[in-house]
Parts: C-alpha cells; structure tokens; sequence
C-alpha cells in the first residue's frame, strides 16, 4: 500500500543522533528521514512527514509528549522506539515500563495506522554493556510480544548482526554512525516489502590500533562522552533538555532537500 503521513516517535535512535547535518533541524538527519525519502521516492512522491523524537527521552516521556501529538497528525504510519533509555538506568520495572508502552502501541494502532516497532540491539560485543544485556534481552521480549499483540511491524534489531560492524556506530560507542542509519533505513524499507533506491554507504574500517594506542582511545572516550552521560543521569538531566522535536509538524518530504536550518 501507498502511504500519506508517516510520524516518526521516540528518543536519540529516531531522531537522527550520531548522522550530523548542519542544515537541519537539531543538527542531525538520521534513519527515519533518510526511510521517509526512500519512501516518498518508492512511491512517487506525496509523503507527508513528522519527527517528533527528542534524545535522552524514557518511555514514560515518549508516551506523555508524543504519542497524543501523534494520533492528532492522524497517520497512516508510526514508526516509535522507546525504553531503552531506561533499561540502561541501575534499577527499572520491566513489567510496569512494558505494560505502559503496550497501552501506547494500542492506543497508535487504534488509529489503523500500520505500526513499526523496534526490539534493542544486542550489546554482546562491548563490554560496557555487560551488566545490563540481559535486561535487554528481556525488554526485546516484550516488545516481540506486544508487537505480535496489535500487528505491529517488527524490526529486530537484537538480531541484524552487520550492526555488529564498529563502522555502523558513531564515534560516541552509542548511536548508530551516519552509516549505520542508512542501514537501518534499508531494513525498515524492506520489513515493510517497499522496493526502494537506497544502498549502504560507503566507509573505510578504521586504522588498526595497537594495545596502548587502544587505552588511550578508551580514556578519550571515557572522559568525552561516558563521564558526561554518567553526570547526565546522576543529575537529572538529559541531553534533550530545550530541544524540540526536528519535525514537529506534518510536512511534505520532499521539502527536506531544500530545508536549511535558521
């Protein structure tokens, strides 16, 4: 089927943080604008288009700000990704979380639009995630679960392994690179069976790296990127305080290309 007005929702994944452009809104482009003109171009053009994503937001945020906003630009598709920033704080109810995020779902697909879910990608291969993959695991078996329960698309993160390539994360360990975002643009295309142009990007592996000049890379990025996040949630406060949503209104995609941040 062709769609008309896609509303994409949730936190830093969706929208766009570690594939910077200047010239938008946020400073950032990422994995849904980059499916949303995918989709326009599939079709023939005629999408209409609103990000109301904002990082650093938990699932209870997501639900409270974006969902009711949603329903109001009455879609025919949602895109959302939510709770994995809990998951990633010391202590969460799974089962509390999961049951407010399965009202969200039903609440999105009472509207009949087509539904895309997202379980969490599977932090086996770095060990700062250690300590809470199982809690992962277990978040991605509810989201199976509610997605099964109100037909909702679901992209398996958990289970595209080519994410395990360290070319498809940004420089901050935590976001997907500019790279990593097309790919996903591509999976969620093609989930939903659209024949599409879009084709993975273009990088180069990163210099090898001998013992010191790796602990050396690892204080780097401790100091600039995870002593931040640490003081962030041992403050309160969240990378997404004053930001407002990229697209906060339903707009044509293709003035995407000719959008300039003021």
């Amino acid at each position: 089927m062709n769609y008309s007005r896609y509303v994409a929702l949730g936190d830093s994944f969706t929208e766009g943080v570690g594939d910077p452009d200047p010239n938008l809104p946020n400073g950032v482009r990422g994995w849904a604008d980059r499916f949303a003109e995918g989709l326009d171009r599939a079709q023939g053009g005629g999408l209409a288009y609103a990000n109301l994503a904002i990082r650093g937001r938990k699932l209870r945020q997501i639900v409270a700000e974006q969902v009711e906003r949603a329903v109001e630009l009455e879609p025919d598709l949602v895109s959302i990704y939510a709770g994995a920033n809990d998951i990633m704080r010391p202590a969460v109810d799974l089962d509390a979380l999961m049951s407010k995020y399965d009202k969200a779902i039903a609440e999105l697909s009472a509207t009949g639009a087509k539904v895309i879910m997202f379980t969490a990608f599977d932090p086996s291969h770095a060990k700062t995630y250690a300590a809470v993959r199982g809690r992962f695991a277990l978040y991605c078996e509810y989201v199976r679960e509610i997605a099964e329960k109100h037909d909702a698309t679901l992209v398996d993160y958990w289970r595209l392994r080519e994410f395990r390539d360290t070319r498809m994360w940004d420089i901050d360990r935590m976001h997907m690179s500019a790279a990593g975002h097309q790919l996903m643009a591509i999976n969620v295309l093609e989930k939903l069976g659209i024949e599409h142009d879009l084709e993975p990007l273009d990088v180069v592996y990163p210099p090898h790296l001998n013992g010191r000049e790796q602990l050396a890379a690892n204080l780097h990025w401790a100091k600039i990127y995870l002593g931040p996040w640490i003081k962030r949630r041992v403050t309160g406060k969240s990378s997404g305080d004053g930001l407002d949503p990229r697209w906060g209104d339903l707009k044509p995609v293709s003035d995407l290309a000719t959008y300039k941040a003021e």
